[in-house]
């Protein structure tokens, strides 16, 4: 696919999605509306992530310098940087939007993991970095065997590889203690790592929201026949977290966001995770394997 397919194909996906949103929901309430609509500025966004381009001051120049005849009205920089960060909570319903567009909400089997998002080198961490006061905290992440400081980010995903749900977490907090807001509004079952290993938790949400998290045992735990079974039948959507995981920190830079407050931060966060799953939507559109995005563009 081409890259003016790309931009096309993805702004008619966002400008449906932003006529729902604005049937049901006011963005402004007063002053005139901006030149550049926020359609276009989402597709931008969204385009430029997919594109590799990680900055604001990239994306816009690489847009202004190459599809200004798609974007003419495209204003100053500092315009479209802040009409972008106002728009980050209409990302997120764009986000949910394309889910539910996809059937994806509802798939009965879906994957949970976290992934640690720095916001600063751990020795600038705490007194010395003043971007994220009372926000970020100091955390470890054994899978890769880190200290940081800064946040986790919680994943959930359907057997599609699409992104259903996506909380920013405690750092401090281990990550079984965050199976609820991982698990929020959603019944069947969870393949999970051995870091959500509880069995007590596991009981508790069978019980109240029939949920099953589904872990590998421990070395020195015993595995009932069934268990075994489960643990093997789910083994294949355990690891395509993983590869969503890795999709996110290599192709998206999602660890590597340098921002100076909380709000930025957050936009930035679901602008990339919106430009994954608009390519995994367009995958799944065109009948290609919905995770292979180089097949979307090799760029």
């Amino acid at each position: 696919m081409e890259r003016d397919i790309f931009i096309i194909s993805t702004y008619c996906l966002v400008v449906e999605i932003m006529q729902i949103i604005e049937k049901n929901y006011k963005l402004r309430t007063k002053g005139f509306p901006p030149k550049l609509t926020d359609a276009e500025v989402i597709t931008i966004e969204v385009c430029g992530e997919f594109f590799k381009l990680h900055e604001d001051t990239e994306i816009y120049n690489y847009f202004k310098r190459h599809y200004l005849h798609y974007f003419p009205t495209l204003p100053d920089r500092t315009t479209f940087v802040r009409q972008s960060a106002n728009l980050w909570q209409v990302k997120a319903l764009c986000q949910s939007l394309i889910v539910r567009m996809a059937d994806q909400q509802d798939d009965q089997i879906q994957s949970i993991d976290t992934m640690p998002l720095p916001v600063c080198t751990y020795t600038r961490g705490g007194f010395r970095d003043k971007r994220f006061p009372m926000q970020a905290e100091f955390g470890h992440c054994a899978a890769k065997k880190m200290d940081y400081y800064g946040f986790k980010l919680g994943l959930r995903i359907a057997r599609s590889g699409m992104i259903t749900h996506f909380p920013l977490l405690s750092a401090r907090t281990h990550d079984v203690h965050h199976l609820g807001s991982l698990i929020e509004g959603f019944t069947g079952t969870v393949p999970a790592d051995k870091g959500f290993i509880d069995e007590y938790q596991q009981s508790l949400w069978l019980e109240e929201q029939q949920t099953q998290i589904v872990t590998p045992n421990r070395k020195n735990m015993e595995s009932s026949p069934e268990q075994v079974k489960l643990v093997r039948k789910t083994k294949y959507w355990r690891k395509l977290v993983e590869t969503v995981n890795s999709q996110l920190s290599e192709r998206f830079q999602i660890t590597k966001i340098k921002v100076k407050d909380l709000w930025h931060y957050q936009n930035r966060i679901f602008r990339k995770i919106m430009s994954h799953t608009v390519a995994v939507f367009l995958n799944m559109q065109i009948g290609n394997k919905p995770l292979q995005l180089a097949l979307l563009n090799d760029f």
